[in-house]
């Protein structure tokens, strides 16, 4: 049977409010000796304080919403653990919610919008959306976080968003899918092909926007950009589509060009599981790579070192993107300021 405040308010010798006030955090405190009676009576007694009334004593619950889109892609569990690490020194739980249902853009707008419902049911302090945010926010979305944060509550979105009074964490896509393509053309590459990811995603269309531009300022035009699902899937399907549509075959030459290596055509992905999803699609057809068809992603997820040949990709400071999102939403006074740079990694499957 558990052990109830109010037995352990009589063993302490104090008031209920008293006992309440000590154990349930409210900032008014009782002087120390008190407060110290109180968590000795509450130790011998074994009592375990209600997270409900430490939640009504402190204004806060100690628990933060994440939404992520996929809860399986490395991307998205590097985020989270960056959020969890940050969050618990903060002396918060982390909730997480992943809206990658089947059937498209809606039913992932209602994925989104349940698990921030059921956040905001719960109190949580602040709710973090990692998920990549779409080119038209859901207007029923916007109210409810809008509401949420008019009552106190925090919002931060990874990438700009138009929520009414959310926080927005800028990351490098365009840049850095710039700086990739540049650092690719400099090393020689000429002829590339853009696996875009879907087309309503800002996080991919922000991406190919910066492969496109490096490539023209070099005077290059992509032999194609193919859209696809922002996954593994997505990316074996787009490649397999570029293959036909450019005629490559094994050999890496293209109909009608002179084939070998220097005829190789560099498939750029929008995300790195898009790009193993390439490489697969690459070798089901007896494609070698890099020596016919390089591959380059975004992102350099964790588990890029399980993978060969390594991939070339442009690294984001994942763990760090999380924890600094949390320190916006628990603490935005103490947040760092310095905006978020990655770097260019150059390995085997674009011929480094």
């Amino acid at each position: 049977m558990s052990v109830k405040l109010a037995e352990v308010a009589r063993q302490a010798g104090v008031s209920l409010a008293t006992a309440s006030r000590v154990l349930n955090g409210s900032a008014r405190t009782p002087a120390a000796a008190i407060a110290d009676r109180v968590r000795a009576a509450a130790d011998e007694l074994g009592y375990i304080a209600n997270a409900q009334a430490q939640a009504l004593a402190r204004s806060t619950t100690g628990l933060v919403g994440l939404v992520v889109h996929d809860i399986a892609d490395p991307y998205f569990s590097a985020i989270a653990h960056g959020v969890q690490e940050s969050a618990l020194q903060h002396g918060h739980q982390v909730l997480l919610a992943g809206t990658d249902i089947a059937g498209g853009a809606e039913p992932e707008r209602s994925a989104e919008l349940s698990a921030v419902n059921a956040f905001i049911s719960y109190r949580t302090d602040a709710i973090i959306l990692a998920a990549s945010r779409l080119k038209e926010e859901d207007p029923r979305l916007s109210a409810a976080l809008g509401r949420y944060i008019k009552n106190g509550g925090r919002v931060v979105a990874l990438g700009a968003t138009t929520i009414p009074g959310a926080q927005s964490l800028t990351l490098p896509n365009r840049e850095g899918a710039a700086a990739l393509a540049r650092a690719l053309i400099d090393r020689g590459h000429a002829r590339f092909a853009v696996l875009a990811g879907p087309g309503d995603r800002n996080t991919a269309r922000r991406r190919v926007e910066g492969f496109l531009d490096a490539l023209a300022a070099a005077g290059i035009d992509p032999l194609a950009v193919v859209p696809g699902g922002f996954n593994s899937q997505g990316g074996f399907d787009a490649a397999l589509e570029c293959l036909d549509a450019l005629g490559i075959r094994p050999g890496g030459a293209a109909a009608g060009d002179g084939g070998g290596v220097a005829a190789g055509v560099c498939l750029l992905a929008a995300n790195d599981v898009m790009a193993l999803g390439a490489m697969t699609a690459l070798r089901s057809r007896g494609l070698r790579i890099p020596q016919d068809v390089q591959v380059a992603g975004f992102d350099d997820i964790p588990t890029l070192r399980d993978h060969s040949p390594g991939l070339t990709t442009y690294r984001l400071p994942l763990k760090g993107i999380g924890r600094l999102a949390a320190e916006l939403a628990l603490d935005p006074e103490h947040a760092p300021g310095a905006g978020i740079t990655g770097e260019v990694i150059l390995r085997e499957s674009a011929g480094a």
